[in-house]
């Protein structure tokens, strides 16, 4: 084509983003729509600052329907549209591409508490709503919504379903998944799935929800849910403890899991490495007990007020330190003091961010098989790079460890992160062995498409992209993200 060409091509485009651009501000109002870079600068760029796209827009619609008035519009103009709720995400599954004809559409908006039933216990909230706020409002009606994640203040309830958010409560309560009885979803047609049912019971055909939750955005948008609540706790007790070894961390999940599954309510494990980061880099952040090799955090609740999980948890610990499990313990005596102690192990991502630069890897093994992978994972980092640091730190009740790895002292933060798929993939060689998953809680998003194929090819994967074509043959929902 000749230069003149190319000239009217871009001439012929400007007019036609123009025209959408237009169009969408007609439907959108003022402010449903940013395309000022400047303003758009928080929406294309990722937490962890590995991508940076340029969308042509940001979409702030007010309503489901408005959403899927402007799905169908750009569906018609073949862009592809990169769902956004608290752009909390490790793996880059918000982030918009550079260079393609993507916009960004932000559920913050739509954050509206729809309704709450003490009798079913559940709560109907849109997208855009906090899962703090989500919590808050449960709690006004003497409930629980029984999932934790350090992000809370800021990830959205659109977002945390997307990615089938984990946590610090899956122990006992599942992920997200287990927890969203119904959903509202705006499909690539931009249709409306009305899909909010509050039963608990719903034999009929395919469980569509399960499609959506966990699909990071790539086959539709949630825009509300329906989600499952408990009875809010009448006492809780939080322990802290040091142990010699990995193993010793797991009999004690043991011990407290054999003597009652049902108080249990987190059990976070801890790696000295990681809580030497805390302590250096959060203000406010101090040991309890003396800093060991090992140590986890442990949490009881009960709707009971008459269960004294205190003196329980204190009696528990007592038999693990006579036999020789734990080396030091020491119990919360007041909320503030247990809110210090779960602080040590919710800062972890930020403390490391503040250090500088990680290779992050969220797997998850058997239980059984945690500390044969702490112990295999390392020394295969380490004869790849000696030195490395590791940070392991995580979810060992539901066998997702966060184990990440560190730059040795004075290695060039470049020089490190030149290494990062041999890390990912010495770290993966042990999660496959001992039969475990490359992506535990965080998702697939843009960092770990590449690792699909030889995980989840053949059958798995021809199914996946099977689904995707029926429900986005135009592959406009978050393109790049998920499928390679």
């Amino acid at each position: 084509m000749s230069a003149t060409g190319h000239r009217e091509e871009r001439r012929a485009e400007g007019r036609e983003r123009a025209a959408l651009l237009e169009r969408l501000a007609a439907l959108l109002g003022p402010r449903g729509l940013i395309t000022d870079p400047g303003d758009m600068a928080r929406y294309a760029e990722d937490w962890r600052k590995l991508y940076r796209g340029a969308p042509l827009a940001v979409l702030r619609p007010d309503s489901a329907e408005t959403l899927a008035a402007a799905v169908r519009l750009l569906g018609e103009a073949g862009v592809g549209i990169v769902p956004q709720g608290g752009n909390t995400g490790m793996v880059g599954g918000a982030a918009p591409h550079e260079g393609e004809r993507e916009v960004v559409v932000s559920l913050e908006r739509l954050n509206r508490l729809r309704e709450r039933d003490p009798v079913d216990l559940t709560l109907t909230v849109e997208a855009g709503m906090t899962l703090k706020a989500a919590q808050e409002a449960a709690a006004e009606i003497d409930a629980f919504l029984p999932l934790s994640i350090a992000s809370e203040g800021s990830a959205t309830i659109g977002g945390v379903l997307s990615t089938n958010a984990g946590g610090n409560l899956t122990v006992r309560f599942g992920n997200a998944r287990e927890l969203a009885l119904g959903l509202e979803v705006v499909l690539p047609s931009g249709e409306i799935w009305h899909g909010l049912r509050r039963l608990r019971k719903d034999n009929t055909g395919y469980a569509l929800r399960h499609l959506f939750i966990g699909a990071e955005g790539t086959l539709g948008i949630i825009t509300a849910a329906v989600l499952r609540l408990v009875p809010a706790f009448k006492s809780r007790a939080v322990g802290f403890v040091s142990l010699p070894s990995a193993e010793a961390a797991l009999a004690l999940f043991g011990r407290i899991q054999r003597f009652d599954p049902t108080l249990l309510l987190a059990y976070e494990y801890m790696a000295r490495h990681g809580l030497e980061l805390v302590l250096a880099h959060i203000p406010g952040t101090e040991m309890p007990i003396p800093l060991g090799e090992h140590h986890a955090l442990i949490e009881l609740a009960s709707t009971r007020p008459d269960v004294r999980l205190e003196d329980l948890l204190g009696d528990l610990l007592g038999a693990a330190l006579e036999a020789g499990e734990v080396l030091e313990a020491t119990l919360a005596t007041s909320q503030a003091q247990a809110a210090r102690l779960w602080r040590l192990r919710e800062e972890h991502a930020e403390a490391q961010r503040l250090a500088g630069v990680a290779i992050r890897n969220d797997v998850s093994v058997p239980v059984s098989a945690v500390p044969a992978f702490l112990e295999e994972a390392a020394a295969a980092c380490r004869a790849l790079i000696p030195g490395i640091r590791v940070v392991a730190f995580g979810h060992m009740g539901d066998g997702n460890i966060h184990f990440n790895l560190r730059p040795p002292e004075g290695m060039a933060p470049a020089a490190f992160l030149a290494h990062d798929r041999e890390v990912m993939e010495a770290v993966n060689a042990v999660v496959r062995r001992l039969g475990g998953s490359f992506s535990a809680e965080h998702g697939v998003g843009r960092l770990k498409t590449y690792l699909m194929e030889s995980w989840r090819g053949g059958a798995e994967l021809a199914a996946m992209r099977a689904i995707k074509a029926a429900l986005d043959p135009r592959g406009i929902m978050n393109p790049g993200k998920v499928l390679p």
